[in-house]
């Protein structure tokens, strides 16, 4: 993926995502997680009201009674064997077993350390990661993070509580910038198929410029586990503006190659190229089954949190059957609008 340099003259220049280290300072896990505690979390306290049900639902159900069956009960639960004894409908009620683990995928690849305007990538990861990984300990589950940078370099297991939540932020600060290097999702993927036995809520954060061959893991990951795919992106990575003469600079391999965008011709080159690669990616992400849910550097945490709640509470009521609206999987009516 070619990030740019805007070079207008011969001064050394920032990359967006140097221009955003340098103007917001390194903050601490606790001013990060208090951040977001303060003007996330009480936001989305007043708006989900009682949808933590739907967003996540335990691994495991135990039976809690039986009752007569009515109108609109699903069939899958009538009990036959009562039915027949008592020569009256009877189905199952169960409890849902509401311990979950929580199991953060995230991609720290040189491609994430962009952003073109306040906002990185990598700052709306982890912001996402702490957000959701606070909402879960909030609530006796357990929250576990593999991080990929070039490979599978660190594994913290599922653990609940504020002082994990924290863990799991000061692991992602204190990382070293990603070294260049193509990603390969699949070994990440591959990891956690190997690694995660029990059935998990898994979320795949990344922007999914890799090297293919994920999809089908991606796939394998879906028949074990609940998974939903984070994908995040930068507006400027779809569409360029006519900015005159910049300096393109592939983030994994360091290539670098002066582009003129005050040519019409290529901007739509540009536009057309990003538009296929979207569409691939819709594809394989559709293919795979998972919940797709995209993160742009420009969007609003709770709105963000909001959209993902209704996309869980839509695949609960067409468990049964049916697709998804289009504007919950892949938003791409609404990154069209922008």
């Amino acid at each position: 993926m070619f990030r740019f340099r805007h070079k207008p003259d011969a001064q050394a220049a920032t990359t967006p995502g140097e221009a955003t280290r340098a103007a917001v300072p390194a903050r601490s896990a606790e001013a990060i997680l208090k951040r977001l505690e303060w003007t996330v979390l009480r936001r989305l306290d007043g708006q989900l009201f009682g949808d933590y049900r739907t967003l996540f639902r335990g691994v495991g159900l135990d039976l809690a009674d039986l009752r007569e069956y009515q109108y609109h009960d699903d069939v899958r639960h009538i009990d036959w064997n009562v039915t027949a004894r008592l020569q009256t409908p009877y189905v199952r009620e169960y409890r849902e077993d509401r311990e979950l683990a929580a199991w953060f995928l995230l991609d720290l690849t040189a491609s994430i350390d962009f952003g073109s305007h306040l906002m990185s990538k990598q700052a709306v990861a982890r912001d996402f990661v702490a957000l959701l990984a606070r909402v879960l300990t909030r609530r006796g589950n357990r929250a576990g993070m593999m991080i990929y940078g070039g490979k599978v370099d660190t594994v913290i297991p599922p653990g609940g509580g504020r002082r994990h939540v924290l863990q799991l932020i000061n692991r992602m600060l204190t990382r070293p910038v990603a070294k260049p290097g193509e990603t390969d999702l699949a070994e990440l993927l591959g990891t956690a198929l190997r690694a995660l036995r029990r059935r998990a809520l898994v979320f795949v954060v990344s922007d999914f410029i890799s090297r293919p061959g994920w999809a089908p893991l991606l796939a394998r990951l879906t028949q074990r586990h609940e998974v939903i795919a984070i994908r995040l992106y930068d507006p400027l990575e779809s569409a360029l503006p006519d900015l005159g003469a910049l300096l393109f600079q592939d983030a994994e391999t360091g290539e670098q190659m002066w582009i003129d965008t005050h040519d019409a011709g290529f901007r739509r080159r540009f536009a057309t190229a990003a538009e296929t690669r979207e569409v691939a990616l819709r594809r394989a992400l559709a293919e795979a089954g998972v919940d797709t849910l995209e993160l742009s550097t420009e969007d609003d945490l709770v709105e963000t949190i909001l959209r993902f709640a209704d996309l869980r509470k839509r695949r609960r009521q067409l468990s049964g059957g049916g697709r998804l609206p289009a504007h919950l999987v892949g938003q791409a009516g609404a990154r069209k609008a922008r």
